[in-house]
């Protein structure tokens, strides 16, 4: 890995619901010669035409020295040990390679790493880096702290961990990033940063964040989220998923001699970032004094918080982390009208009114 910009392909350029090959050759030849080599992918990107476009536009017109490719193992393609084997065996035919550089078990939670674990992929994996199949082992990973503490404690043979970053995520008690982040510090491993402009939401800022950027007179709303999520000690790439050669070219322009934000657009950062957090949201301070209450169990703050990203971005990435937390635990609807938890609560917040706006938004 020449430089910490990495080509994510889960966006790529269409035309009648295809990719766009010739599109997207350009914008390979364009990274490359920009002198950046990392390219992600995983077969449900595009309904698995992603690591087909990376055949074909990359792996088929570059040395495979001259290159990093990263794939993953994804839930959706395998239930059970026997299956996993035959479906990286297809992986590498799909991507036109002998070998990948970098395979992740892919969105590791709390509960997809049981279903890793009761199938063997771990073990799997070990034996294809014994094979050489792979170069090296990682996770991607969308949970919080502790969970990847105890992955990473029960697998010492993870390399590299990809992580959700980006200045909102930040302190954002649903995603954790910070929090997460510390313990790929704590294990020493190295970090991949994916989501660093929140699926484009911190491109499509509200007019007086962009206010403040602009006073800056220097880059792209984008270039602020990536160089912010890059300057961490350990990221060692931060990925883009890239959608046309506009956005190759403005990423490539600050991350080909990267520089960390300095003091004046780490403030300005600071500014956007209060902005977001505190626009019509939900102001629970995460005391978990309403959790001890509620006799069944429902995860109020961060319900709470999944409510307030949704309100700011309107993407998937609320809806994901809701299903996360309600896979093996308590719905919103589940809430049974007792308000133990609104004689508690330091903010005086209608916990049972915000709780059916919850069900509403995420249980429909």
């Amino acid at each position: 890995m020449k430089k910490k910009l990495g080509f994510g392909c889960m966006r790529l350029p269409e035309r009648d619901s295809e990719i766009d090959h010739d599109a997207f050759c350009k914008m390979v030849d364009y990274f490359i010669g920009e002198g950046f080599n990392y390219f992600d992918t995983a077969h449900g990107y595009h309904g698995g035409n992603s690591e087909i476009a990376l055949r074909e536009c990359l792996v088929k017109r570059y040395p495979r020295e001259s290159f990093v490719l990263c794939d993953k193992l994804s839930t959706n393609f395998f239930e059970k040990e026997e299956e996993i084997r035959p479906f990286f065996e297809n992986q590498l035919e799909w991507c036109g390679v002998d070998y990948f550089d970098y395979y992740l078990m892919h969105a590791q939670d709390r509960n997809l790493y049981e279903k890793f674990m009761s199938c063997n992929a771990y073990d799997i994996a070990k034996e294809l880096l014994s094979e050489g199949k792979i170069k090296h082992l990682g996770i991607s990973f969308h949970d919080k702290a502790d969970v990847l503490e105890r992955i990473l404690t029960e697998h010492p043979e993870i390399e590299i961990v990809q992580i959700q970053f980006n200045y909102v995520d930040y302190e954002d008690q649903s995603v954790e990033s910070r929090k997460v982040y510390e313990v790929c510090r704590k294990f020493g491993k190295p970090v991949i940063v994916m989501e660093p402009v929140r699926g484009g939401s911190l491109v499509r800022i509200p007019d007086e964040a962009k206010v403040v950027f602009d006073a800056l007179e220097g880059g792209s709303y984008a270039s602020y989220a990536i160089r912010f999520a890059a300057g961490f000690e350990g990221v060692v790439m931060v990925l883009s998923g890239m959608g046309d050669i506009d956005m190759v070219k403005d990423n490539s322009s600050y991350m080909k001699d990267f520089k960390p934000l300095n003091e004046a657009e780490r403030e300005a950062v600071d500014k956007v970032c209060s902005i977001l957090t505190t626009k019509d949201l939900i102001p629970c301070t995460a005391c978990n004094y309403c959790v001890d209450s509620c006799p069944v169990n429902i995860a109020i703050p961060d319900f709470f918080s999944c409510l307030n990203g949704k309100k700011r971005y309107n993407t998937w990435n609320s809806n994901y982390y809701y299903g996360i937390y309600t896979e093996k635990g308590s719905k919103a609807s589940d809430c049974i009208e007792c308000g133990a938890c609104e004689g508690l609560c330091p903010q005086h917040l209608e916990i049972r009114k915000l709780l059916k706006e919850v069900a509403d938004t995420f249980e429909k």
